[in-house]
């Protein structure tokens, strides 16, 4: 019995490490023959070899000084930056009113936002495509901001919502009783205890206008606003673009600054959702 009970946990275990190991090969090749292909000197990202023999860092060089990538980086950065401090400061105001105070409409509302995630961003674009028209900020990143952060309350405030129903209300009674009010508890006291979530959400919030594209086409026209997303499409579409290697090379640079931010900030990010499930 004992060895029949070994020899199934060895089998379970190898099974394990066989499925995580096929798993990780499906994930990473494509990023490997993505950066492979960005330092093949030729037009083509496929080649008679894994490794071609001459690597070069031609397209890097290219898209950095010969195009408008980096104009379109800058574009991205703004537009990523002020997208995640403007959300954030949002999806936080109103998960902790949510959590800490009782007011009419407080259940409708939640549940209006929970509703409001079952729906497809795509439903909406027509009427904000028009509703940017009339306010004037259609080719416009403030356009794209304002509904990048308004976007992103539903998810958010319940996710945030959840971490704060966590934490002990003696905090905010024993700083009410120093005689703090409720915007000084919430900077001084919520805030400094909520950076694991407050990561969490700042750096989601940075990612999505960083990878999106089909907004950004709708909302941009001109050139000197496009967004990554955008020139980095235009490079490999059409009959006379073929520029694939360039658009490897480009969507490497793309991918550093998310790479490193997840890196950093790992640890953070794993206690904010881990904590932000609980909605108690």
């Amino acid at each position: 019995m004992i060895k029949n009970e070994r020899l199934r946990e060895r089998l379970v275990v190898t099974l394990i490490y066989t499925i995580l190991i096929v798993t990780s090969i499906f994930v990473l090749y494509p990023i490997v023959w993505i950066i492979i292909g960005s330092l093949n000197p030729g037009d083509t990202l496929f080649s008679t070899k894994f490794i071609p023999d001459n690597l070069s860092l031609t397209h890097y060089k290219h898209m950095l000084t010969e195009t408008d990538y980096t104009k379109w980086y800058l574009n991205t950065l703004k537009i990523a930056t002020a997208n995640m401090i403007l959300s954030t400061f949002l999806v936080v105001t109103a998960a902790y009113a949510f959590s800490r105070f009782r007011f009419p409409g407080r259940r409708q509302g939640l549940m209006a936002m929970l509703v409001l995630q079952m729906f497809p961003g795509f439903m909406g674009m027509i009427a904000i495509y028009i509703l940017l028209l009339q306010m004037g900020l259609l080719d416009n990143h403030w356009g794209l901001i304002l509904v990048y952060a308004g976007g992103s309350i539903p998810f958010g405030a319940w996710l945030v919502k959840g971490y704060f129903d966590g934490l002990p209300r003696s905090l905010e009674e024993a700083a009410k009783i120093d005689g703090a009010t409720h915007t000084q508890i919430f900077f001084k006291v919520m805030m400094p205890l909520s950076f694991p979530i407050l990561t969490f959400i700042a750096l989601t919030n940075f990612i999505g206008p960083w990878m999106d594209f089909i907004f950004a086409r709708l909302v941009l026209r001109s050139n000197e606003n496009k967004t990554l997303a955008i020139g980095l499409y235009e490079m490999v579409t059409g009959r006379g673009n073929t520029e694939f290697t360039n658009f490897a090379a480009g969507a490497v640079l793309v991918a550093i600054p998310i790479t490193l931010l997840f890196l950093f900030l790992q640890k953070y990010l794993i206690e904010g959702v881990t904590a932000g499930a609980n909605k108690g």
